[in-house]
C-alpha cells in the first residue's frame, strides 16, 4: 500500500470520526449506547443509516437559517423573562420582601 493512500485513508478515518455515548440517564430514561456524531465535526459530515456522509451545501444553509430564526426566538423569550422578573422582584420590594 502506497503511503499517499495510507494517509488519504488515515485523513478519512479522522474526518469521519464518530463518538459511542455510553448508558446515561435523561429525564429519568435510560439511553443505551449510541453511536452520535462528534461535535468537532458539526456542520461538515452526518450521520445517515448509520454511516457517515459529507452534509451538502443546501443542508448547510437550512441549518443555518434555523440557527438564526432559533436565536432570535431565544432573544425575544429572554426578554420577557427578564421582563416578568423585574417585575415580580419590584412588587417583591414594594412588600418588604
Amino acid at each position: 500500500m502506497s503511503s499517499e493512500l495510507l494517509e488519504s485513508v488515515k485523513i478519512a478515518i479522522l474526518e469521519g470520526r464518530i463518538k459511542i455515548v455510553r448508558a446515561r440517564v435523561r429525564g429519568g430514561k435510560v439511553q443505551r449506547r449510541k453511536k452520535v456524531k462528534d461535535p468537532s465535526l458539526a456542520g461538515k459530515y452526518k450521520l445517515v443509516g448509520g454511516k457517515i456522509t459529507r452534509e451538502t451545501s443546501a443542508e448547510k444553509m437550512k441549518r443555518k437559517r434555523g440557527a438564526r430564526k432559533g436565536a432570535i426566538k431565544r432573544k425575544a423569550k429572554a426578554a420577557r423573562a427578564l421582563i416578568a422578573r423585574k417585575r415580580s422582584l419590584r412588587k417583591r420590594a414594594a412588600i418588604g420582601l
